[in-house]
């Protein structure tokens, strides 16, 4: 388990005052110009060492992704946007950060576009979140009160910070929607390339990143990339905020090492499966948007990118849905197809077509109401979607549906035999 010296978000269950005065208390904004004053290269080739992966679901490395911006600014200016929109369904870290630990944040912001050479951020916050955008803005107001971002700032670094709000769409969690919608544009992927980087926000060079990516890198900074590295496992380093939630007793946040074994972290955070733990069915490890297992895997796999990979699933957000026997799971990975179908932004075709017509499918599958023959052609559906869309959505769409179909196809062909012997005995 991970050592309480070492966790990142000392305030993550806001049992501590947001404000500034008390982020200070816990350790935000200590020696931030001394940072800065290491030099934008150094910073970088810190948070390289680190082995910093992006924590909104990609696991792309941080200070890899902060290295692609030009060096030098010339007539275009450089920007951060932090991609605060954690539209996934299971997902609520970035929530619990902006709600009592916004300063991590906003300190994060100044030193990633310090490093990025970029004179501004923008924060795109989830429509639905309402009182997350209030305490965000109300610890920026802070931060400009007390001199520590805008002009001549305190620290040395001329940095202006905003808060935006996006309308709800879950596909403005893609990064170049995000930015389509910033413009006050429909939020609708762009073709890549040209990439962000090169031309991003308003056509300039721009880098996205997530709100745990950024809210993390002062720690990593003032501590150390050998301290965070030293976390985990090699290419899965440091502390993650794991959202536990469905049949579980306790519910729960928590920030953890990456590689830390699933059912240590269900059991030792969120008092076990509903019913003990040989009552689970399966779990979706990382948000809504990757393939669940079965409890033959959660047995022993471990919480990180590459493990997860290797059962074939993800980590992505870290989003841990648990369901135990009572669950209907195809009617549970029905209503995420439901979901995916609504979402789509419908540019492209496999998915504008695909996913309305994956979840159509499904429906009937729930009651049993298709042919054995429909479960090779909904899987093969699902691959003709999978990485034939501009963005992840279509992916995010079919996973789901090819891990029922691997690790329960059974199930879906006992409900057709029961469906096909109610309709002979009616007969």
């Amino acid at each position: 388990m991970l050592a309480d010296r070492d966790r990142i978000f000392t305030n993550l269950y806001g049992l501590q005052d947001p404000g500034l005065a008390a982020a200070i208390k816990r350790g935000a904004w200590d020696g931030t110009k001394a940072i800065l004053e290491r030099g934008q290269d150094a910073i970088i080739d810190e948070m390289k060492k680190s082995g910093l992966r992006g924590r909104g679901g990609a696991g792309f490395p941080t200070g890899l992704k902060w290295s692609f911006m030009p060096k030098e600014v010339k007539e275009r200016p450089h920007y951060l946007v932090v991609n605060a929109d954690e539209s996934e369904p299971g997902t609520c870290k970035d929530r619990d950060i902006m709600r009592h630990d916004p300063h991590t944040l906003v300190e994060g912001c100044l030193i990633a576009s310090f490093a990025m050479r970029a004179h501004a951020c923008y924060i795109y916050v989830r429509g639905e979140f309402i009182r997350e955008r209030e305490a965000l803005q109300r610890a920026v107001d802070e931060a400009y009160a007390a001199n520590l971002i805008g002009k001549n700032n305190v620290n040395g670094w001329d940095f202006d910070l905003y808060v935006h709000h996006g309308a709800g769409a879950y596909i403005c969690g893609e990064e170049t929607a995000l930015l389509e919608s910033l413009e006050g544009k429909k939020g609708q992927p762009r073709l890549k390339p040209p990439f962000p980087a090169n031309v991003g926000l308003y056509g300039c060079p721009t880098t996205v990143n997530n709100v745990e990516s950024i809210a993390v890198a002062p720690t990593i900074l003032r501590r150390g990339a050998e301290w965070f590295s030293g976390i985990g496992r090699p290419n899965n380093a440091g502390t993650k905020v794991f959202c536990i939630s469905g049949h579980v007793n306790k519910p729960c946040n928590v920030e953890e090492e990456m590689g830390i074994p699933l059912r240590e972290l269900i059991e030792k955070h969120c008092g076990g499966v509903r019913g003990g733990w040989d009552n689970l069915l399966a779990v979706i490890p990382g948000g809504a948007s990757v393939p669940l297992i079965p409890k033959s895997i959660c047995d022993d796999v471990l919480m990180d990118f590459d493990s997860l990979k290797a059962v074939q699933t993800g980590l992505g957000t870290a989003a841990v849905i648990v369901m135990d026997k009572s669950t209907d799971v195809v009617k549970a990975i029905q209503r995420l197809a439901y979901f995916y179908k609504h979402e789509s932004c419908g540019q492209c075709t496999p998915c504008r077509e695909g996913t309305g017509w994956m979840w159509r499918v499904m429906t009937r599958m729930v009651k049993g109401d298709a042919r054995v023959g429909e479960i090779d052609l909904l899987h093969e559906v699902s691959k003709e979607i999978e990485g034939h869309t501009i963005c992840a959505l279509g992916d995010a769409a079919a996973w789901p549906i090819q891990g029922l179909i691997r690790h329960f196809r059974p199930e879906i062909e006992r409900r057709i035999a029961a469906r096909a012997s109610l309709r002979e005995a009616a007969e």
